[in-house]
């Protein structure tokens, strides 16, 4: 038995007195009523969650939550079923509701199991939770004290830890027996400047998956709490933003997030197997110029939306989707790839025991090029920088989009000048890939802060770009921009 696997039985299985051997006769039920896949999903999660406001400390809550899952697939219709107790009987009743979902047909023989293995891409013993809470209490309060500290202008700071440590087990009728350890952690900081009945706000985050005990080695107090008052500062500095056509510069990091909406969300397997998405039966062609490569990673060490092994139990890996401008595959969980007749990419995700698979993104990035981030820049004679996103709107089967960025600057000569506010890029993912003309060599993923909806299901995932240049894309502002300009 592997180290992950000797230590996910005792959390999982030994408070229910379930054997796994007990699992196979319930997939092999579930074969037999006509399912083409099946599989038995465990999952037990502990986390916390620590909240300041006024320089106190107002919340500390402690969570555990366990079930198990059902899913069985039969050509594209599927049943579902849960049960928030991990024991024989509940978990064949789970069956039995998910059976019930299915028509009758054909008996799928049950293979035999066999433990996957997969590298370790974070942390998985107990240590990753156990900081004192005083530890927890110190790191708020620093916060707050850091920005105080920055600007007299600060009037309230905000400042939540969350801490998760969830273990998964899972078996398939497909042969596969998989588990894994995941810790997350987040820190999220916000804080209100007023000067003259003006208010002003700025937010900053760090995260992943790592051990609290390093988290708090890397002091990320004094870091955040300049962000969050420098990104308040822009507010009051900043000027309105203009409107027009006209290039734009993206800064590196989490500019990411707008590939990640516009043009993720297209290449994910369902919607490509429906044919509802721009990038439908696309695979071979050119999607984007032949600076743009795109790949979803899940073996990132430590970084937010990794896994070791999906939750259909397939091994973490890195997929290219988009290389030198040519569309190469698509992000596919068990069911999708099986469908298209392809490969699951390590993209099966939900969001907990309570929810099905879907094809999800893990880090989703563009590749690194070779300009200087500042010849990119003094390459524009008039257009906008923007190096942060606060958030915006898409519609996944278009790939049409509206983003507000809440720090932004003028380019004016090649070079940055003014900072501006009030600015939203619109656009559509497909195009804008057609746009990119250069491509930083600054590559840098997003502080690990991701977190991305579909169907109702939250999880978290990694964003990341170099500083590219998009010649031209439509700007949102107030103050319109002359056609001399342009």
């Amino acid at each position: 038995m592997n180290q992950v696997m000797a230590e996910i039985e005792p959390v999982l299985l030994t408070p229910g007195e379930l054997d796994p051997s007990a699992l196979m006769p319930v997939i092999g039920r579930c074969l037999s009523s006509g399912a083409d896949y099946v599989d038995v999903f465990l999952q037990h999660t502990v986390s916390e969650s620590w909240m300041l406001e006024d320089s106190e400390v107002k919340q500390g809550l402690h969570n555990v939550s366990a079930g198990a899952a059902v899913h069985l697939v039969q050509g594209v219709r599927s049943g579902f079923a849960y049960t928030e107790n991990i024991v024989l009987p509940a978990i064949e009743n789970a069956a039995s509701l998910a059976s019930g979902m299915l028509q009758s047909g054909s008996s799928q023989a049950l293979v035999s199991i066999d433990t996957v293995e997969h590298l370790s891409v974070y942390p998985h013993h107990q240590t990753v939770m156990q900081a004192a809470d005083a530890q927890k209490i110190a790191l708020l309060k620093a916060v707050d004290r850091y920005a105080r500290k920055l600007d007299p202008h600060v009037i309230q700071v905000s400042a939540a830890l969350s801490l998760n440590y969830e273990h998964m087990y899972l078996l398939n009728s497909v042969g596969v027996c998989a588990a894994d350890v995941r810790p997350l952690i987040r820190l999220d900081v916000t804080v209100s400047l007023l000067d003259d009945h003006r208010r002003e706000q700025g937010h900053s985050a760090i995260g992943g998956r790592y051990d609290l005990s390093e988290f708090l080695m890397t002091q990320p107090a004094k870091h955040l709490a300049f962000e969050a008052v420098r990104l308040a500062q822009h507010g009051f500095e900043a000027r309105p933003a203009p409107a027009g056509l006209m290039p734009v510069v993206l800064g590196s990091g989490w500019p990411g997030i707008l590939l990640h909406e516009a043009i993720g969300h297209g290449l994910e397997g369902d919607f490509n197997r429906r044919g509802s998405s721009a990038f439908s039966n696309k695979i071979g062609q050119r999607v984007a110029t032949d600076h743009c490569t795109v790949v979803d990673d899940a073996t990132l060490s430590c970084q937010r939306g990794s896994l070791a092994v999906d939750d259909e139990g397939v091994v973490g890996q890195e997929t290219v989707l988009i290389e030198a401008g040519f569309l190469k595959g698509y992000i596919l969980d068990r069911t999708n790839a099986r469908l298209m007749g392809m490969q699951s990419t390590s993209n099966g995700r939900r969001e907990s025991y309570a929810f099905p698979p879907l094809p999800r993104m893990t880090n989703t990035f563009l590749r690194n090029g070779n300009e200087a981030p500042e010849d990119i820049i003094a390459s524009v004679e008039h257009g906008v920088y923007c190096t942060n996103f606060s958030g915006g709107q898409v519609d996944i089967t278009s790939g049409k989009f509206v983003f507000s960025a809440n720090e932004a600057f003028l380019i004016e000569g090649g070079k940055v000048t003014q900072p501006i506010k009030n600015l939203t890029l619109m656009g559509d993912g497909p195009s804008v890939l057609t746009q990119v003309s250069m491509i930083g060599n600054d590559w840098a993923l997003d502080s690990g802060i991701g977190v991305c909806g579909k169907a109702g299901q939250s999880i978290p995932v990694g964003v990341g770009q170099p500083t590219i240049k998009i010649d031209e894309i439509v700007v949102g502002g107030t103050q319109i921009v002359s056609d001399e300009r342009n």
